[in-house]
């Protein structure tokens, strides 16, 4: 038996003989019906090419550019598994414009994660932060016109103003971590699954510093978009840590409790983790 395709509506080749299909529900909406039939990822759980697409899209949205596996595992945990862009491309079913849409936003996205660039206020010309824990930034362009030393703030982009080097900010009035300020005015939540109360809504991650919130379902551990490292979003550790301290408490208090507003923002050497 088949069903009637809506307009628009992606469907599967079943004649595709490089795609598994399996006779299961759809792991990223839940839905099952047993006249269709779905692809095996290679994480193994199953997909319809229309979820799929909305999930990728939903994820590039918000500033993601790597594609996880949302379904929930048997423990309740998520299974979080990266599905490379060629799998996304074949089994999303993407039109030719979907396609460019995803290749696009995906290389403006990994651009502007791991480039360090900014345009200095002297000339204009577009300059790398080598050091990433210094506001201070020189540009050896302005240097060189200038006949003398030429250093301007990342943060607010003036003129640097006051001694350095200095990871806060300069001595310009005005110059704030808008981040940090984020991180001090949060509004406090619960975390619905667990027995997590009155925790700051927006934590900085610790491995390397991304701003991120919790979903608000499944457990407290959450995986930065990032650098893709898994952490505690009660008490910060990292979740092996965490759970090493006190063993199953994936939805209970921690050893630790829950970690205060943070007041800075961890550095990421991010070269030494590509």
């Amino acid at each position: 038996m088949t069903t009637v395709q809506e307009q628009g509506e992606k469907r599967y080749d079943q004649n595709d003989h490089t795609l598994k299909f399996v006779n299961r529900k759809d792991e990223i909406t839940g839905d099952y019906d047993p006249n269709i039939l779905r692809a095996e990822m290679s994480c193994k759980h199953a997909v319809d090419p229309n979820s799929l697409t909305a999930w990728c899209r939903s994820l590039l949205d918000r500033g993601q550019y790597k594609f996880h596996c949302p379904a929930v595992k048997a423990d309740g945990q998520a299974c979080g598994q990266e599905w490379p862009y060629h799998e996304v491309r074949k089994l999303a079913v993407l039109t030719r414009e979907e396609q460019l849409h995803f290749e696009e936003t995906v290389a403006v996205l990994a651009a502007a994660e791991y480039c360090e660039y900014k345009s200095c206020p002297g000339c204009e010309t577009f300059v790398e932060r080598s050091d990433l824990s210094n506001l201070s930034v020189h540009c050896t362009i302005c240097t060189a016109e200038k006949g003398s030393v030429y250093e301007f703030c990342w943060q607010c982009l003036k003129p640097w103003k006051g001694s350095g080097p200095r990871s806060d900010r300069c001595d310009n009035e005005g110059c704030t971590n808008l981040e940090l300020d984020t991180l001090r005015s949060c509004p406090l939540i619960n975390l619905l699954d667990t027995v997590v109360k009155n925790c700051p809504s927006i934590r900085a991650c610790p491995t390397c510093g991304k701003l991120l919130e919790h979903n608000q379902t499944g457990c407290k551990n959450i995986i930065c978009s990032r650098c893709q490292i898994e952490f505690c979003f009660a008490c910060l550790e990292l979740t092996e840590l965490c759970q090493a301290r006190k063993p199953e408490s994936w939805f209970d208090l921690c050893a630790k409790g829950i970690a205060p507003r943070q007041t800075s923002i961890p550095t990421w050497n991010r070269h030494s983790s590509l």
